[in-house]
């Protein structure tokens, strides 16, 4: 089955031109074209790479100006990317935005016939759901005033009802979550899991990031135009507070590699590197070994491996949570950490140390692996240090027979013969 949604090497760039630029033809022409060019060009979105399954539902993160509407924008076929593309699979039933599709000066009931053939029903199909989607939007007898003397909750509630009345493919929803009381939220909420069950691709926009925990399957969270975590709802999000929180009084820190590629494969392996937390205790090396503890970029399927952790920590840090986890496609094949486990209960670190993970064998197909490495406080309250995506790892084997799927446990075929059976 074909991805709903697939971003490749997505790119948008705006211009900012000069205060006093030529606005009139007589300016322009006593001043030449050098007073019509920008005066510098900056990417509201680059490098995007992400694809979204049929019936997922993704939330999409980001503090304000990351990027998230341009994102949503290009998605739902409104202008162009400069750079990589766009491939969407399906009949965008809904582009929900404050400002998409309503008309102020033409009332609720116009509004709802407007905005449904716009969404591909036909005006029979809208009569027959207008008293489902009047009855949603809990408006009443305003369905017959302006919408301009709607508030900014009854025209988004208006919005979603007629969106949740269509038969769309995709779903698009910026920022509509975020109005209404708890019970109409919940309302949403449910039509959203009725959507999904029916195979429908949602994606969300949000500063709720509760409520992205809570609905979605994946979250993305972009800052200043890149893609700085995509994957599990709990850990991009927790990591999203964290950032936050730490950012307070500073803007929020994406740490960039060397713009040279490290001659070691094993770190700082990538241009680009994102790391996330407080940094009260820090991870300040990893290194991938192989059985002989030679540094690794590369493993043959099952073969040991050895994860090693140097960090740092300024002060005593009382039962810090050391976490491994190896991705493939975003998709986590296997996480282990410390908490819980005997032999570390009860673990106070300070001053420079060392942790060591021991794989007695990684039994995993071929294919370009990532190892994420965290130190995480107590209950998992936030992390200190964060390496995500940093650390590659290419799995190989001996290429004998197809694989498919993550696993490649050892395995050999047996054939017995069974003899017919003696009768008499």
């Amino acid at each position: 089955m074909k991805d709903a949604i697939v971003v490749q090497g997505l790119g948008k760039k705006f211009y900012h031109f000069s205060k006093d630029r030529p606005t009139t033809v007589l300016e322009m022409l006593a001043r030449g074209l050098p007073g019509m060019r920008p005066e510098r060009v900056f990417w509201g979105l680059r490098g995007i790479d992400f694809s979204i399954a049929p019936g997922q539902i993704v939330g999409v993160i980001g503090e304000n100006g990351a990027g998230k509407s341009t994102l949503m924008q290009l998605i739902g076929g409104v202008g162009k990317p400069d750079e990589g593309s766009v491939a969407v699979n399906g009949r965008i039933g809904g582009f929900l935005d404050l400002k998409a599709g309503l008309r102020p000066d033409l009332t609720g009931r116009e509004n709802i016939y407007i905005s449904g053939v716009i969404s591909g029903l036909t005006r029979r199909e809208v009569d027959e759901r207008f008293d489902a989607i009047v009855d949603f939007a809990e408006i009443g007898e305003f369905i017959e005033s302006p919408l301009r003397t709607y508030s900014t909750g009854m025209q988004m509630r208006l919005a979603f009802a007629v969106a949740a009345h269509t038969s769309p493919d995709i779903l698009l929803i910026d920022e509509v979550l975020a109005v209404g009381d708890e019970a109409f939220r919940r309302k949403c909420f449910d039509r959203l899991e009725k959507f999904k069950e029916e195979g429908v691709t949602i994606v969300i926009v949000s500063h709720q990031v509760n409520q992205v925990r809570e609905l979605c399957d994946e979250v993305l969270w972009l800052h200043n135009g890149h893609l700085v975590a995509h994957g599990d709802p709990e850990m991009v999000v927790g990591q999203y507070a964290t950032e936050m929180s730490a950012t307070k009084k500073r803007r929020l820190r994406s740490v960039v590699g060397d713009e040279q590629e490290a001659d070691d494969p094993t770190f700082r392996a990538k241009k680009k590197v994102h790391r996330f937390g407080t940094r009260e205790m820090e991870i300040t090396e990893v290194l991938l070994r192989d059985k002989n503890g030679e540094a690794i970029g590369s493993l043959p399927a099952g073969q040991p491996l050895t994860v090693e952790i140097a960090y740092h920590a300024p002060k005593l840090i009382v039962n810090p949570i050391f976490n491994v986890i190896i991705t493939r496609d975003r998709q986590v094949c296997c996480a282990v950490n410390t908490n819980g486990e005997g032999e570390v209960d009860g673990l106070n670190v300070s001053g420079n140390g060392r942790f060591t993970l021991e794989f007695d064998r990684l039994d995993l197909v071929s294919g370009l692996y990532h190892v994420d490495v965290g130190i995480h406080a107590p209950d998992w309250a936030y992390a200190y240090d964060y390496h995500w995506h940093m650390y590659p790892l290419h799995m190989t084997t001996d290429g004998k027979g197809g694989q498919k799927g993550i696993l490649r446990p050892p395995f050999k075929w047996r054939f017995d013969s069974i003899p017919d059976a003696v009768t008499d």
